[in-house]
């Protein structure tokens, strides 16, 4: 997918403590930008407005494939959407590219699964979420 498939992105700026000795990202905190792009994405589609029913997602799988160093002090761009929605599971994708456009960095696939917090059994993705997700990325560029 290419960058202009994604209607949400977020800057990110590299700190100083989120690279090795050679100012290289080191490969843990490409998780941890995935985690900032989703929290953002999912209050930018603000999937809960006028539902209170309580929701829990646990990460199934995650993937990352590097294509490039990202650096200190670089400005990355965080993109993400929802590439699929199954019965309990919903499927996201994130990309990270440099300052320039389609520079990318890395792709990241997370699977989220909705789950019953007390018993971890898997739950069905509700409708509303689903139509919210379908919406808000039917808006890409």
């Amino acid at each position: 997918m290419s960058q202009a498939d994604f209607r949400f992105r977020h800057p990110l700026r590299v700190r100083w403590a989120e690279v090795d000795p050679q100012g290289v990202v080191f490969n843990s905190r490409y998780l941890e930008y995935a985690d900032v792009a989703i929290t953002e994405y999912w209050r930018a589609v603000d999937f809960r407005a006028g539902h209170d029913d309580p929701l829990e997602f646990h990460v199934a799988r995650a993937t990352v494939n590097y294509r490039r160093p990202i650096r200190a002090d670089e400005q990355v761009e965080l993109s993400a959407r929802t590439t699929r929605l199954g019965n309990s599971s919903m499927t996201m994708l994130i990309r990270i590219d440099g300052p320039a456009p389609d520079d990318l960095r890395a792709e990241i696939e997370l699977v989220y699964v909705h789950v019953d917090l007390a018993s971890g059994a898997p739950m069905p993705l509700p409708d509303y979420l689903r139509a919210a997700f379908t919406a808000y990325d039917a808006g890409a560029r």
